[in-house]
């Protein structure tokens, strides 16, 4: 795996927390507040309420305040790094924030290319490189994974698999900070288990490396699909990361 690909995570993972990138090589967890910084992921809600962080060593939490930080402590003196981030072990720090109307929400395993040598597997469709102009109509339900309409100002560059005329295949790259660049990928239901989103993305991520960034992945747990995608990708799990919000917000 390549250390600088990684190296170039944990520092943007250090900038949306509001730590250090050594922070994550620590065994014991670290606790820091929250903050805004104008180089963090474009989307992330700062400053967080709670967000909880793994590169697979330790915890480290970013809070909005000492009370916050108190029940986070409390939380992972209890628990080993990976438990801090499924149930039942959820259940105790949703019930300790309950009285700040606050809860666990969004949990997500973030992927990293093992090396910049991407290898594009085989895809049956001819595919297309995209720039901005070129999918400003491509707004639509079908493509919500590889495009993003409410940032849509993020969105980088797509590669597209085309059967005659109709795009079968839809991977996207967004430009969520100065350093790296996310890729989703949709394939029309008709067209799955062919290997186009493996294709797809593969094809997209070397474009992301041409431009001097560092194409990441996201997936939910439960979404094999996605994960298998990933792997299939040359993509391992770098980091995973858990965000708790106030009621109002989710």
């Amino acid at each position: 795996m390549s250390e600088r690909i990684l190296r170039i995570a944990k520092e943007q993972s250090a900038i949306d927390c509001a730590c250090s990138p050594e922070d994550f090589d620590k065994t014991e967890s670290v606790f820091v507040r929250s903050e805004k910084r104008s180089a963090a992921r474009k989307y992330l809600n700062l400053p967080f309420f709670c967000q909880l962080v793994t590169y697979g060593n330790n915890v480290v939490a970013s809070v909005r305040n000492g009370e916050i930080e108190k029940i986070v402590r409390d939380y992972c003196g209890k628990f080993s790094a990976e438990h801090c981030f499924e149930t039942p072990a959820l259940h105790e720090l949703d019930a300790a924030l309950a009285p700040f109307g606050a809860r666990s929400r969004n949990m997500a395993e973030y992927f990293l290319p093992k090396s910049e040598k991407i290898e594009i597997p085989f895809c049956p469709y001819p595919v297309k490189i995209l720039k901005k102009e070129d999918f400003s109509a491509l707004y639509l339900p079908q493509w919500s994974n590889a495009l993003c309409g409410k940032r849509a100002e993020d969105d980088a560059l797509c590669a597209a698999a085309y059967d005659g005329e109709q795009i079968v295949g839809l991977a996207g790259a967004s430009a969520d900070c100065e350093s790296m660049w996310q890729i989703g990928i949709d394939v029309l239901p008709a067209y799955r288990r062919r290997g186009i989103a493996a294709a797809l993305t593969s094809r997209l991520a070397r474009e992301v490396f041409l431009r001097g960034k560092i194409p990441f992945y996201c997936a939910a747990w439960s979404n094999i699909k996605s994960v298998r995608n990933a792997l299939k990708c040359g993509f391992y799990p770098a980091w995973a990361e858990l965000t708790c919000f106030e009621r109002e917000l989710i």
